[in-house]
């Protein structure tokens, strides 16, 4: 029964999906984009501020988090970028 209800939810999502045009598609890649930027300039800040003020003891828990989230957002931004000139010398071959 469980797994009638999760094929039937993965279903329901995927047509969801599919009925996105891609206009509005390329408009939410646009926002998350400028969310993803806002995110490294945010953190990269952070990361000097954490690193001027660093003193010792737990202070580097604060760089960590400022390293870690710079990771995750630089790591979807070359993600998208690399998806998307794929997607660009498919089309121009």
């Amino acid at each position: 029964m469980h797994a009638l209800f999760v094929s039937e939810v993965v279903l329901m999502v995927d047509g969801k999906i599919n009925q996105i045009s891609k206009k509005t598609w390329y408009k939410w890649s646009f926002y998350i984009n400028i969310i993803l930027f806002f995110i490294v300039a945010l953190f990269v800040y952070l990361l000097v501020i954490d690193s001027l003020q660093f003193k010792g003891g737990y202070d580097w828990i604060y760089i960590t988090r400022d390293i870690g989230f710079l990771s995750a957002a630089l790591a979807l931004i070359f993600f998208q970028f690399f998806r998307n000139l794929l997607i660009i010398m498919r089309r121009s071959l």
